[in-house]
């Protein structure tokens, strides 16, 4: 064999590696979206399509599967984030991230804050969302910074910042220049979670809680994501949306925090009746048991609607679209729960 012709075998021989690497990823992504089939998620993983090439032999071929379209828009932007997250790995690996958090500030007490919230007014605490974007409503809000300060001023117990780009025009960037500006109150990275690398990098932006969305998560990923939250010192606030997934979500040891969305994470539709029905009867007695704090979010707009969540049994709401548009925040924070609510 000639010797020119080892470089050309070397490089077949990292193609291959690199193609295998591939086709192992693929078939993560299916086992994946075949264990949410299984816990009836309808939000596949990522694309059952488009594998990668197999080799056999001299020959070559792709395994062919239909379904290569996100069927709603949480889809599309779960498939999307999968592909983000995966580049951000490569740039900083998890041991980068760990060795960041050593060094990093404590985190605040993001359930105390909200205890403390409901105590001290008798009313929901407050978790105020900066907010720019929406793939239902647009743009919000062109010039969000400063609202940060006004919605702790006004009464915010933690505030929620998107870390979303492609369809929220958030990013980590506005979770880090929101710390670094000297607010007070808990964060939460609100993001679309599908990895536990998201958490560890959420922690190095400054976040003290983050969301996980349990239409997109099998309830293993749930149960490993919340502790690694805990052994960072972070909450994690699961979010729910209909009752499958809260009784999930009921079944999951050591939740501390659940958030039920009105707002259908497929279709955008909204129903503030969806609080209710998701806290009576049995399920109701299982959160008082478990002493877990529930968090109402989409379809408040005025103090009734504060209202009429908080009779259902919510102790604290997650509040962006209905304050963020108004161009007093502190103003609206008080007209949205018809009192000024600052301590």
């Amino acid at each position: 064999m000639c010797i020119h012709s080892f470089p050309l075998i070397q490089a077949k021989l990292d193609e291959n590696a690199e193609n295998a690497l591939k086709v192992k990823e693929w078939e993560v992504g299916m086992f994946q979206n075949e264990m949410a089939v299984s816990q009836r998620i309808k939000i596949r993983r990522r694309s059952p399509t488009e594998p990668p090439t197999h080799y056999v032999g001299p020959f070559e071929f792709q395994l062919q599967n239909g379904g290569n379209t996100p069927r709603n828009i949480l889809e599309e932007i779960v498939w999307n984030k999968d592909v983000e997250v995966t580049k951000m790995k490569e740039r900083m690996p998890l041991s980068v991230l760990k060795k960041a958090i050593e060094n990093a500030p404590p985190t605040r007490d993001f359930i105390g804050a909200l205890k403390a919230a409901h105590f001290g007014t008798k009313l929901t605490g407050l978790i105020a969302e900066v907010k720019k974007a929406s793939p239902s409503k647009g743009v919000l809000r062109e010039n969000f910074d400063p609202i940060a300060k006004a919605y702790e001023k006004g009464g915010a117990a933690c505030l929620s910042v998107l870390t979303d780009e492609k369809y929220f025009q958030g990013g980590f960037k506005n979770l880090e220049a929101i710390r670094k500006a000297g607010i007070q109150c808990p964060l939460l990275c609100k993001e679309f979670i599908i990895d536990a690398w998201q958490i560890y990098y959420a922690r190095t932006k400054g976040a003290d809680a983050v969301l996980l969305i349990a239409a997109i998560l099998p309830d293993l990923d749930i149960k490993h994501m919340t502790k690694i939250c805990k052994m960072l010192n972070m909450a994690a606030l699961v979010e729910v949306h209909d009752e499958r997934e809260m009784d999930r979500v009921l079944e999951i040891e050591g939740i501390e925090l659940i958030d039920i969305n009105n707002r259908n994470l497929e279709t955008f539709k909204v129903d503030i009746n969806n609080t209710k029905k998701l806290l009576e009867g049995e399920r109701g007695q299982v959160i008082h048991q478990k002493d877990i704090i529930v968090v109402g979010e989409s379809a408040l707009f005025t103090p009734d609607d504060i209202a009429y969540v908080q009779d259902a049994g919510i102790k604290a709401v997650l509040v962006g679209e209905s304050i963020v548009k108004q161009d007093e925040p502190g103003k609206a924070i008080s007209g949205l729960f018809g009192k000024d609510i600052s301590l």
